[in-house]
């Protein structure tokens, strides 16, 4: 009887207890919920960052981009021209004395502002009494408006009573007219804006600096390399992520220099400094050609993302991560 009983009870209870496979396998309804949860979870933390972006990034560029293709003064209704602005530019000289006007400029002022950065990071990266101070004293440029740095170098680099011109002429130098010179009114922005932008290449390095790891320098010290053998063999192989998101937001930021060019030149002398973003604004607030001043803004952006793409594939041929 008791037999009996006791196999009564095993045969409910393994009818009641639920199967291994039910247990781990969730009902489909019951994924999707917790999926959907988590997605209003990801889109709530995203939304204070997504509405200006939406706002005020991707809106304008569609808003450009249907600009573009149209004739619009600003005052009157826009008339559709379809394709013909872009058509315009590219067959106008003067765009292509625009991109090489900015073209000049990153090829001056990206070596100079890397390797000033670099010289200014490696001295800062040793038990240097006072680094702290001197990081601060570098990097308040970065954080300094650009029209007061700009009119700064305007005095500094002034041809007639200038300090630049004046501490040459102690030497027995005579200065170049600077930004009243068409052929050095181009080398002086160049100058001011890597004057500007040492600071900030010189945190990312420093930073890269910081990340590497003693060890790997001590040894190489050991195995009898010298200073400039490190640098060049560990020390920079070693620092080239870092390199690399320089050397790409600085080219970002030079094919939009603007800032500079207008305080400091207007795009002149007789248009030795109009780089593609002085032209942009010139044809929309100057000559009231929207359309055209859109459509260039919508070729700057292919040539910076076609620029932006061959950088990052091409990265992985020299940007060491290990």
């Amino acid at each position: 009887m008791t037999a009996l009983i006791g196999r009564a009870a095993a045969e409910v209870g393994a009818e009641a207890r639920p199967t291994t496979s039910g247990s781990r396998a969730p009902r489909p309804s019951g994924r999707r919920t917790r999926r959907a949860k988590y997605a209003l979870t990801v889109l709530a933390f995203l939304l204070p960052s997504a509405v200006p972006l939406l706002l005020f990034v991707l809106g304008p560029m569609v808003a450009a981009a249907w600009i573009s293709l149209t004739e619009w003064n600003l005052l009157a209704p826009a008339e559709w021209v379809g394709f013909e602005n872009y058509a315009n530019l590219l067959s106008d000289p003067e765009t292509a004395d625009v991109f090489l006007h900015t073209l000049y400029y990153i090829v001056g002022y990206l070596p100079l502002v890397y390797v000033g950065g670099l010289a200014i990071a490696l001295a800062l990266n040793t038990a240097l009494r006072g680094r702290t101070v001197l990081r601060g004293v570098y990097f308040l440029p970065v954080i300094t408006s650009w029209i007061v740095v700009a009119l700064v170098w305007r005095w500094l680099l002034n041809p007639s009573n200038g300090v630049v011109n004046t501490v040459l002429a102690w030497f027995g130098i005579d200065g170049p007219g600077w930004w009243t010179d068409p052929a050095w009114a181009m080398p002086s922005i160049i100058l001011a804006s890597a004057w500007k932008d040492l600071g900030f290449v010189m945190v990312i390095l420093l930073a890269g600096l910081q990340a590497i790891d003693p060890e790997l320098l001590d040894a190489a010290r050991v195995d009898g390399a010298g200073w400039w053998r490190r640098l060049f063999s560990a020390t920079l192989p070693l620092l080239s992520p870092a390199t690399f998101f320089v050397i790409v937001i600085s080219l970002i930021n030079g094919f939009q220099v603007f800032d500079q060019v207008y305080a400091m030149t207007g795009g002149g002398p007789g248009g030795a400094t109009q780089v593609v973003v002085q032209q942009i604004y010139d044809l929309t607030f100057r000559y009231g050609k929207a359309g055209e001043a859109s459509a260039l803004s919508w070729l700057l952006f292919v040539v910076i993302l076609a620029v932006t793409v061959i950088q990052i594939r091409g990265q992985r041929k020299w940007v060491n991560y290990g």
